[in-house]
C-alpha cells in the first residue's frame, strides 16, 4: 500500500470513528515526517540528529463548536482516546459562530504535481562531508578566527488532509540546506556572520564552498565597525532582511487582523498602498517553491493571484473562519499544525522586481544606511510604526563606505510602502521573497 493511501484509510476511519461519537463534522491532518541533520565545528563532527514522527490531528464540530486535538501515536487504542477528548472537549467549549469546514464547492477536486520531492535521500556521510566542507571553506577565509559550525539537513515530509464532506488528498514535499557560521576578529573586536541556502532538491544547492566562503567574507567585511550620528537618510535593504516587510504585509491583511479592526491596512483593500507598478503576488503553484501547497489547511483549492497590482491592495489572505467574518469566499490560505485550528498565511509570497541593478539604486545616495542584519522588533499594528535594530554599511557617495552597528531604523509602514523601489535581483531562497529594497526618508538612530 502507497504511503499515502495508508494516510488517507487511517484519516477516513478517524472521521468515521468521530461520526460515530457524536461530531456532526469534522476533518484530520496527518504529517508524516523524517529528517536528518549533520554539523561540523572545528574540523571535527558535533552533532548528528535523525528523527522521524507521525502526527495526527482531529479536529470535530459540534454545532457552533470545535475543538482539536492531536497525537504522535497512531496506534488504534491511541486513535479512539483522541476521538473520545476531541468530541467531549467539542461539547464543552465556547460557541463560536463563523467556525466550520470551508464550503464543498470550494475543496479542491484535483492535486496539481508541484514536484515538491527529490527522491533521493542523501547518507549521514554525505552530509558530514558538506557540513564539513562549508565550515571548511569558511575558516579558510583569512581574518576568521573561530567557527560556530557547519551545517547540512534534509527532510522529507508528506502532508495527507481529509474531512467528512469527501475531501481528500495528499503531497511529499523534500528540503535540503547547508549552512555555515563563523566568527571574525579577536578580543572584543568580533563580529559574527552566516550563510545559508534551502532547497527542495539537493541538486539546486550551491556547493557547500561557496556557502561557506560567503559566511566568512562576510564576517570580515563586519570587522571595526563604526557609529553614525542620528539622521534621516535613504536605506537599502539586503535581500535577506528585505522580504521582512512583505512578512509584515501578510499579517496585516490576515483576515483574522481585518475583522478585529486590528489592522493598519483595514480601510485600505482597493487603495493604493504602494508606489505605482508595484506588483507582490502569491503562488501556491510555484515548482519546487518553499512554500507551494496543492490545497490549502481545508483542502480549497489554491491558485496564483496579485496581492498588489500597480501599487493597489486587491485582496485579504483569508481562512473559512475569517472569510465567513469578513462576508467574503475564503481564499485557500489556510494554514494549520495538527494541534491547531485552521488560520490564514501567505505561500510564496514575493515582490516583483524592478528595473535598475541594487548598484544603481546605491550609487544615487550620497549619504544612507545598507542593512545586512536586523535584530529585534517593535511594530504597532494598528498604526503601522516601525523599529528595528539593524547592522551593516554605511554608504557615501554612491558607494558602500564602512561597516557600522548599534543603530535602530524607524517610520511608519504606511508611509514606508509607498517609497519601496525594488532592484532587479529577486531570487527565491525563501518562502517570502524580496529583491534588495530602497526605501527613502528613514529615521535612523545612532549615537
Amino acid at each position: 500500500m502507497a504511503k499515502s493511501d495508508f494516510a488517507l484509510n487511517l484519516l477516513h476511519d478517524l472521521l468515521a470513528k468521530a461520526r460515530g461519537a457524536g461530531a456532526e463534522a469534522a476533518d484530520a491532518l496527518m504529517v508524516e515526517s523524517t529528517s536528518l541533520a549533520a554539523s561540523w565545528r572545528l574540523g571535527k563532527p558535533e552533532d548528528l540528529e535523525r528523527s522521524e514522527s507521525n502526527d495526527v490531528g482531529l479536529r470535530v464540530l459540534i454545532g457552533h463548536r470545535q475543538a482539536v486535538v492531536s497525537s504522535t501515536d497512531i496506534q488504534e487504542s491511541a486513535l479512539d482516546e483522541l476521538v473520545e477528548r476531541a468530541v467531549a472537549m467539542a461539547r464543552a467549549v465556547p460557541e463560536d459562530a463563523y467556525c466550520g469546514l470551508a464550503e464543498r464547492q470550494m475543496l479542491a477536486t484535483e492535486v496539481p504535481d508541484l514536484d515538491l520531492c527529490d527522491p533521493h535521500e542523501p547518507t549521514v556521510e554525505r552530509l558530514t562531508e558538506l557540513a564539513a566542507a562549508a565550515e571548511d571553506a569558511a575558516m579558510s577565509v583569512e581574518g576568521i578566527t573561530n567557527s560556530e559550525g557547519g551545517t547540512a539537513s534534509w527532510s522529507r515530509n508528506r502532508v495527507t488532509l481529509a474531512n467528512t464532506d469527501g475531501f481528500g488528498g495528499s503531497y511529499p514535499t523534500s528540503q535540503f540546506g547547508i549552512s555555515a557560521s563563523v566568527v571574525a576578529g579577536s578580543g572584543t573586536q568580533m563580529e559574527r556572520d552566516y550563510e545559508y541556502m534551502i532547497a527542495r532538491y539537493g541538486s539546486e544547492l550551491v556547493s557547500p564552498a561557496e556557502i561557506g566562503r560567503r559566511a566568512g567574507e562576510r564576517a570580515v567585511k563586519r570587522l571595526n565597525p563604526r557609529r553614525v550620528k542620528s539622521c534621516q537618510v535613504p536605506v537599502v535593504f539586503d535581500p535577506r532582511v528585505s522580504n521582512g516587510f512583505l512578512r509584515l504585509l501578510a499579517g496585516a491583511i490576515a483576515g483574522p487582523a481585518i475583522a478585529r479592526g486590528t489592522s493598519f491596512l483595514k480601510d485600505k483593500m482597493g487603495k493604493r498602498i504602494f508606489a505605482p507598478g508595484t506588483v507582490i503576488v502569491d503562488d501556491p503553484h510555484r515548482p519546487r517553491g518553499l512554500a507551494s501547497k496543492p490545497f490549502d489547511g481545508e483542502g480549497v483549492a489554491t491558485v496564483h493571484r496579485n496581492i498588489v497590482e500597480d501599487g493597489n491592495l486587491l485582496t485579504w489572505l483569508l481562512d473559512a473562519r475569517s472569510a465567513r467574518q469578513l462576508n467574503l469566499p475564503t481564499t485557500g490560505h489556510a494554514a494549520r499544525s495538527t494541534d491547531s485550528t485552521p488560520s490564514p498565511a501567505p505561500t510564496n509570497l514575493y515582490m516583483e522586481p524592478g528595473e535598475d541593478s541594487p548598484e544603481a539604486l546605491i550609487a544615487a545616495i550620497d549619504d544612507g544606511f545598507y542593512i545586512t542584519e536586523m535584530m529585534g522588533m517593535s511594530f504597532n499594528a494598528v498604526t503601522g510604526d516601525y523599529s528595528r535594530g539593524a547592522a551593516g554599511f554605511w554608504i557615501e557617495k554612491g558607494e558602500i563606505a564602512y561597516p557600522v552597528s548599534g543603530l535602530t531604523v524607524a517610520g511608519n509602514i504606511l508611509q514606508m510602502f509607498p517609497k519601496m523601489t525594488p532592484a532587479n535581483d529577486l531570487v527565491f531562497r525563501y518562502g517570502i521573497n524580496v529583491p534588495t529594497l530602497r526605501v527613502d526618508g528613514m529615521t535612523v538612530a545612532g549615537s
